[in-house]
């Protein structure tokens, strides 16, 4: 079994809370807050491209 280190929860106003984890295989995670046992995983390298197109504004249209 994979040990994930999550972080502290990331919360907007309200209870939407989403925690991103790593584990030392270079995996990254995301899960809500409170269901980490069912999480979205890929590589670490994936999660820094996906946090960079939402910084550049690229899923603004989501909102």
């Amino acid at each position: 079994m994979t040990e994930i280190n999550w972080e502290e929860p990331f919360c907007a106003e309200g209870a939407n809370c989403f925690r991103i984890g790593t584990d030392t295989s270079g995996n990254a995670y995301i899960a809500l807050a409170g269901a980490e046992d069912t999480y979205l995983t890929d590589t670490r390298e994936a999660l820094r491209t996906l946090i960079q197109d939402i910084k550049a504004g690229k899923a603004d249209h989501l909102l």
